[in-house]
């Protein structure tokens, strides 16, 4: 159970002060700005060489199938070898693929078949990197600097979201623009492969900054934890004791399917189609998608801490206003006004995501972290195949109908789930509380599985603030 303490409490120390948090700010900020690159490259490319929706959210589609399959793998191998061994192996693998993707483009010897064989490559690396990203700072950083570490990680990596589409789409509307008219692939394809060329360089930041930290040890597994089934199982157990965890699982997968389904294939096809400006307009959109999520993260830094009584209802409410945001976007053909409609979405998405990160990180156990953010992951970018392929077949029937329908049904699961009050009341549990939960009982009450509805609310194990 939890103590109240007496004892006067001092301000946290700077996380920038800390050498292991400072390498992995300085790195991954780098190497974040160059993926957005990639993010912006590789879909044009593909409708470049297509100009196909249905292609475009196959392609992207395939790359979450490995993604989605071996995610949970990869939070096991996480909480196993430690998130920097894993982050520095996929690093340097991210780093070979984008390097080929970028030879093979700027040669104008890029075909779709190779897309599809790099998407599933790449959805490789990732289900093993997305663990270990989001366990990596709890292990360097003492949980009073939680908050201001998570707020300085992610807040570098939506100002990269900012700058970096906008800086990809100018770059491959640029260099596109300057060639001769008469090689009507070929400027097209060498923005684009510089854009990759970027990608991979940065990649080397990443691997430098890991190679130079030195996080503690995770603590050890138990003996009966030795299989990767059942560290995944122990993993799934600790979350799905939790009601109000339960019901923010389910609105990331609705997240998923009702917003970033409809976005990574709507906006590239909204602004290749309506949108005057192109290339350029889909880089103006997502930097302003990222530009809104910095404000969002800067709001939850400075504005007061939400009331434990009222935090559940006040952030889905919040959350809500994202779906809304979405059914407004196909409105209106100019660009500056979807980019307003992104910006609303990033600044609900930054605050949301800012306060609920650090309400987990603080109470999942250290060797359980890879497991708990793999499920986390998974629920939000393993399901992407599946979103992805669904919003490019929904697009290439009706694009305005996507937008409208996701957003309203987006709008509706939040407030729905306001009807548990342990969603409610989710910022009235003690931090820590229920940490001495033993990972061996969690490993042998799995096969209880079937009944844990039973016994939901009789051990909650995350709280909030």
């Amino acid at each position: 159970m939890s103590q109240t303490s007496t004892a006067p409490t001092t301000k946290a120390a700077s996380p920038l002060g800390v050498r292991n948090f400072r390498l992995l700010w300085i790195g991954e900020s780098v190497s974040l700005l160059g993926d957005q690159f990639t993010l912006i490259a590789y879909p044009w490319l593909v409708l470049q060489l297509t100009g196909d929706a249905l292609i475009l959210g196959t392609v992207m589609a395939l790359m979450g199938i490995p993604r989605a399959l071996f995610m949970l793998i990869g939070g096991a191998l996480v909480d196993r070898f430690s998130p920097r061994t894993i982050m520095l192996v996929t690093n340097a693998a991210r780093l070979v693929l984008v390097g080929v993707l970028a030879a093979l483009t700027l040669s104008d010897a890029i075909q779709l078949w190779m897309l599809y064989g790099f998407a599933l490559l790449f959805g490789l690396a990732d289900a093993f990197y997305f663990p270990g990203q989001s366990s990596i700072v709890p292990q360097i950083l003492d949980k009073d600097q939680l908050q201001s570490g998570n707020t300085i990680v992610q807040g570098t990596a939506q100002l990269s979201l900012f700058l970096g589409p906008v800086l990809a789409g100018g770059l491959i509307a640029l260099v596109g623009g300057t060639a001769s008219a008469s090689a009507d692939a070929l400027p097209s394809m060498i923005g684009i492969g510089v854009a990759f060329g970027i990608d991979a360089l940065s990649f080397l930041a990443s691997i430098g900054a890991l190679w130079l930290m030195r996080p503690r040890r995770a603590v050890e597994l138990d003996a009966d934890q030795r299989s990767v089934i059942q560290s995944i199982a122990a993993g799934m157990r600790y979350l799905w004791q939790n009601e109000a965890l339960r019901f923010i699982l389910i609105l990331i997968v609705a997240s998923n399917f009702f917003i970033m389904g409809p976005m990574m294939i709507g906006i590239p096809v909204l602004a290749k189609t309506t949108l005057a400006e192109g290339a350029a307009a889909y880089g103006i959109v997502m930097s302003a998608f990222g530009g809104g999520a910095l404000v969002g993260i800067i709001l939850s830094g400075v504005l007061p801490r939400l009331k434990p009584a009222r935090m559940g209802t006040i952030l889905l409410t919040i959350q809500a206003l994202m779906g809304v945001a979405l059914a407004l976007l196909p409105l209106s053909t100019a660009t500056a006004y979807a980019a307003v409609m992104a910006l609303l979405m990033g600044a609900v998405n930054g605050y949301v995501n800012i306060s609920f990160f650090t309400w987990l990180q603080k109470r999942v156990p250290e060797h359980l972290m890879g497991r708990v953010m793999s499920v986390i992951m998974f629920a939000s970018v393993g399901l992407t195949p599946v979103s992805t392929a669904l919003a490019g077949v929904l697009i290439d029937w009706n694009l305005t109908a996507v937008f409208i329908g996701g957003g309203i049904l987006m709008a509706l699961v939040t407030l729905l789930s306001l009807t548990s009050r342990a969603v409610r009341d989710m910022g009235m549990q003690v931090t820590g509380e229920f940490q001495a939960v033993s990972v061996g009982d969690a490993v042998r009450a799995t096969s209880e599985l079937p009944n844990l509805r039973t016994a939901t609310g009789e051990i909650p194990i995350i709280g909030g603030d």
